[in-house]
C-alpha cells in the first residue's frame, strides 16, 4: 500500500511562486567558453570579444569556476535549509568538440537548467535550444530523468533541431548591433522558421497561461510545438517587450505571487493593459548594482530580477542587489539574501541555475480566462 506522500507526483509544478519542494541546481564545474556561432554572437558585449578570442573552446579560467561554483554549493545549503530538497546534474567536461552531419563546436555548461528544462503541471520537457554549443547539455541531466522516469514522472522531449546552416540568418549576425536592433523591431531575429527551436528560459508560467517571448533563441515554430504539445487545457500566448536582444524572459517578467510580478523598467511588455485587466499590478523593479567593471560576458546587469520565489512570501535575492532586497521587502516579501554575483559571470542567477521539479501546486487560474482571445500580448 503506497503512503499518502508516494500519491503525489513527483514532477508537479504549475507556476513560479508556489511552495517549493524539490529543485535542480545547476553545475559550474567542467564550463566551457563557448565558440563563435549566430545565437552568441548577436548577444555578445563587445568588450568581451577579446576574453571570447582567447578562451573561446576552452574550459573557463579555473578562478571564476571555484567562486561560482562555491556560491552554488552554498546556494544549495541555504535551500536544503529552508526544506526544499536539491538535485544536481552530472559534472561533464564541455570543452570537448563534437561534429555532427550540419555543423561542428564544443559545448558550454550545465549551469543553467533554466534554460534546457521547464515543468508544466506533472510533465517535465526537455527544450530544443538554439545555441550549437548546448547541442549535448541534455546528457548532463541524463541520469535525473531517468530516474524521474522510473518514479513514474511524465517526461518528454521535444524535437531536437538539426542547427544546420538554415536555422540561423547569417546576414542578421554579420549586421551592426544597432542595424540588429532595427530588424528585431520588424519582427526578425537570428533564428529562422527552419524547425522549432526555444530556450525554456523564454516560458514563464502563470496557471493555466503560458507566457513565452519570441527571440533569439525562440522562434514561431518552436511557441507553435508547444502550443499543440499542451492542448486545450493551456493558452499559450506570445509575449513582446521593448527589448531589441531579446533572449529568456526572466529578466523581463517575473511573478512573485497571484497578482503580482515584476517588470525591467528599461524593457516593459508593449501591452501592459493586459495583464492589468487580469488583475495583475506589474511593479517595477529596482536598478541593477553590478558595477561595470564585473565580468559579465554572456549576460546583462538586470540578472539582479532573476528571483527564485520559494512560496508567496519568501524570495532568495542576490545579497549585494540591495535596492531589489528593499522593494520586495515593501512589497511585503521575506527576502533571503545569497551571494551570487560570482555566477551572474555565467549568464544568469537564481531562477536560470534552477529547474522547479516539484512545488505544492495544482492548476488553477490567475485572471486571464476572459481574455482568452488575447493570443499575441503585443
Amino acid at each position: 500500500m503506497k503512503s499518502i506522500a508516494q500519491t503525489f507526483p513527483v514532477v508537479n509544478s504549475h507556476n513560479e511562486w508556489d511552495l517549493l519542494k524539490e529543485v535542480i541546481v545547476g553545475r559550474i564545474e567542467g564550463a566551457s567558453v563557448p565558440e563563435s556561432e549566430p545565437c552568441l554572437d548577436v548577444d555578445l558585449p563587445p568588450q568581451y570579444q577579446d576574453f571570447f578570442n582567447k578562451y573561446a573552446g576552452k574550459p573557463f579560467p579555473e578562478e571564476l569556476v571555484q567562486a561560482a561554483a562555491k556560491e552554488l554549493e552554498e546556494f544549495c545549503y541555504i535551500l536544503q535549509a529552508e526544506g526544499v530538497k536539491v538535485k544536481r546534474p552530472d559534472a561533464i567536461d564541455f570543452s570537448q568538440p563534437y561534429k555532427t552531419p550540419d555543423f561542428e563546436a564544443s559545448g558550454l555548461y550545465a549551469a543553467m537548467p533554466r534554460d534546457i528544462l521547464i515543468v508544466i503541471g506533472n510533465e517535465i520537457i526537455e527544450a530544443p535550444m538554439a545555441w550549437r554549443s548546448r547541442f549535448f547539455e541534455y546528457r548532463a541531466y541524463r541520469s535525473l530523468m531517468k530516474d524521474y522516469l522510473k518514479q513514474d514522472a511524465k517526461w518528454t522531449t521535444a524535437p531536437k533541431p538539426l542547427m544546420s546552416n538554415e536555422l540561423y540568418d547569417f546576414e542578421f549576425a554579420a549586421k551592426s548591433p544597432e542595424e540588429r536592433e532595427a530588424l528585431v523591431q520588424q519582427g526578425r531575429y537570428v533564428t529562422t522558421e527552419f524547425e522549432p527551436c526555444f530556450d525554456a528560459a523564454d516560458i514563464v508560467r502563470f496557471g493555466r497561461d503560458i507566457f513565452v517571448q519570441r527571440s533569439h533563441v525562440t522562434n514561431e515554430m518552436g511557441i507553435t510545438w508547444l502550443r499543440n504539445h499542451l492542448g486545450e487545457e493551456y493558452r499559450v500566448h506570445t509575449v513582446k517587450f521593448k527589448d531589441f536582444n531579446p533572449m529568456h524572459i526572466d529578466a523581463s517578467l517575473v511573478p512573485l505571487k497571484p497578482g503580482v510580478a515584476l517588470i525591467n523598467p528599461m524593457r516593459p511588455p508593449y501591452n501592459p493593459e493586459f495583464f492589468k485587466k487580469a488583475g495583475w499590478d506589474l511593479v517595477e523593479t529596482a536598478l541593477p548594482t553590478t558595477p561595470d567593471y564585473w565580468k559579465l560576458p554572456i549576460a546583462s546587469k538586470w540578472v539582479s530580477m532573476n528571483l527564485l520565489m520559494l512560496d508567496t512570501e519568501r524570495v532568495i535575492v542576490e545579497r549585494q542587489e540591495e535596492p531589489t532586497q528593499k522593494l520586495l521587502q515593501d512589497l511585503g516579501f521575506k527576502v533571503i539574501p545569497v551571494d551570487f554575483r560570482h555566477v551572474y559571470t555565467f549568464g544568469g542567477s537564481f531562477h536560470c541555475t534552477t529547474c522547479d521539479v516539484q512545488r505544492d501546486s495544482k492548476l488553477e487560474e490567475y485572471g486571464f480566462s476572459e481574455l482568452a482571445h488575447f493570443i499575441d500580448v503585443k
